[in-house]
């Protein structure tokens, strides 16, 4: 993929502001796209946007292709006739500053079903586009709209829990809950509908300020899905749909014990089988919804992490070959050079290296792990490649103003050997970091927002292997000045992030 030298920021929905409790596509994602283009910036970068099941995390979804109904914006929804103001005014109850799931999730379920009802009942506009919209995506959205169809009417158990016939769609169960369920599936589909609506209308936005979005697609999906109900055979559950083998990674800087993620993997010779039609479909459709595809896991695609379905930790595993090249040749084959980031952090070998650089894909650098414990030399800046995407920290670890101050406490020396690299000795360590980053080679330099406004660790986004309390920060508008956008603005014109245009010679 070509970059070309730029600046962004990395920012979820799910953490503008908003009367509702949590980020929405809304008008606040329309402002903060208008804070981008007077700020210098060509790049927004968001977390996955499906559905979050158990834990909140955007990493374990209903659906590999679903939008997230969170973030659908009810004031649109008034806007277009599907909702009244009436509906929403306990809206003063809610943090301005965090999200709570729990109540959210529940919440807003009824303004949807309350839209759902009026779409329904009126001869409504988008009657025509929503038809069209489920004749064109009918091969994940049947499966997803019933799946969580049949969750909600099993009071939202896990799929293995239902009544048996619909869990392994023996026989016709399949038409036959669709029939018993008909409502509920049109709910689900229209839900997608709106998600999809709104979701293209904040990106047409962003494209008129000249900023492209960067999507995420997590390599791995849930055992609580759709994707795995409607396709056992191309993943790692027997014929009881118990697992027998799961992903995670050995221990690492994130975690001593390493990390079980418990998703189910995938069953490549399978998958082999069909010429990886289900990663084509993937894949296609995550480029209708962004410009740009950070691969979560990369290294998973040249060898994985298998780890007995019944372990207690991530200690006891093995790496197992997959098809990487393979299934990257027919992407390419079938949906042409693809711009896609990938996530090479972690146990990074010299193979997953040249599946990476046979591909072009660009790989990322976190500066902190350049100052951390462990001290990556790869990842300091003069060692950065122009083919790279440059992060001052990621979702999994603490802010950059966090780690400093850490560090500093604790007294292991990192703080001072950063000070003497950035050759900076004030208070501010995060955005002379941030300077750094903007600086590097790196054609492409994001910043999580939390670093944009020096926050410490309580603006952290996530611990890994820590349930709950995760993913709940947001900003305030309060936070923004003149002076902040003027500070980037700067920075991107001072270190060429796009770069100046060349001056015509006679």
């Amino acid at each position: 993929m070509e970059l070309i030298r730029s600046a962004g920021i990395l920012l979820h929905p799910t953490s503008l502001p908003s009367p509702y409790g949590i980020g929405d596509l809304g008008h606040d994602a329309f402002k903060f796209l208008d804070f981008l283009k007077d700020a210098g910036q060509t790049l927004w970068q968001v977390f996955p946007l499906g559905p979050t099941g158990y834990g909140d995390s955007p990493y374990q979804c209903f659906s590999a292709f679903a939008g997230n109904p969170l973030l659908i914006s009810p004031d649109l929804l008034i806007e277009d006739n599907l909702l009244q103001e009436d509906d929403v005014r306990d809206k003063g109850s809610f943090n301005p500053t965090s999200i709570d799931f729990g109540t959210i999730i529940e919440w807003k379920k009824v303004l949807l079903q309350t839209a759902y009802k009026n779409f329904k009942r009126s001869n409504n506009k988008f009657k025509n586009d929503f038809e069209s919209f489920c004749s064109n995506n009918t091969e994940w959205l049947d499966d997803f709209a019933l799946f969580m169809a049949c969750k909600e009417y099993h009071g939202g158990k896990v799929w293995s829990q239902w009544e048996r016939e619909i869990a392994f769609r023996e026989g016709d169960a399949v038409q036959k809950w669709n029939d018993k369920l008909s409502d509920d599936v049109g709910y689900y589909k229209f839900v997608q509908f709106i998600f999809n609506k709104q979701w293209k209308a904040v990106v047409r936005y962003a494209h008129s300020h000249n900023i492209k979005v960067i999507g995420d697609i997590p390599i791995f999906i849930a055992y609580d899905s759709s994707d795995l109900w409607a396709n056992k055979s191309q993943f790692t559950v027997n014929d009881e749909g118990k697992l027998e083998t799961v992903a995670g990674v050995p221990p690492d800087y994130f975690s001593e014990t390493g990390q079980l993620w418990g998703n189910p993997l995938y069953k490549w010779d399978v998958m082999e089988k069909d010429n990886f039609a289900w990663w084509t479909q993937r894949f296609s459709k995550i480029f209708e919804l962004v410009d740009i595809a950070r691969v979560d896991h990369f290294r998973g695609f040249e060898a994985y992490y298998s780890i007995p379905g019944d372990a207690k930790t991530a200690m006891h595993g093995e790496w197992i070959k997959a098809p990487g090249e393979k299934l990257f040749n027919v992407i390419r084959e079938k949906l042409g050079k693809l711009p896609i980031i990938a996530e090479d952090l972690g146990i990074i070998t010299k193979e997953v290296e040249a599946l990476r650089d046979k591909f072009e894909f660009p790989g990322i650098k976190i500066l902190q792990f350049a100052f951390g414990e462990g001290n990556e030399e790869k990842f300091l800046p003069h060692n950065h490649v122009r083919n790279c995407v440059v992060h001052t920290g990621s979702h999994d670890n603490d802010t950059t103003r966090g780690f400093f101050e850490k560090e500093k406490e604790i007294g292991s020396g990192i703080y001072e050997w950063a000070q003497e690299y950035l050759n900076y000795y004030g208070d501010d360590m995060c955005f002379a970091s941030i300077k750094a980053a903007y600086a590097s080679v790196s054609d492409m330099v994001i910043i999580p927002m939390q670093d944009i406004f020096n926050l410490g660790t309580e603006a952290r986004m996530n611990f890994p292997g820590k349930l709950g309390g995760n993913w709940t920060w947001r900003f305030t508008w309060d936070q923004i000045n003149d002076e902040l956008v003027k500070t980037y603005k700067r920075m991107t014109e001072m270190y060429e992030r796009p770069p100046k245009k060349k001056k015509e010679t006679n």
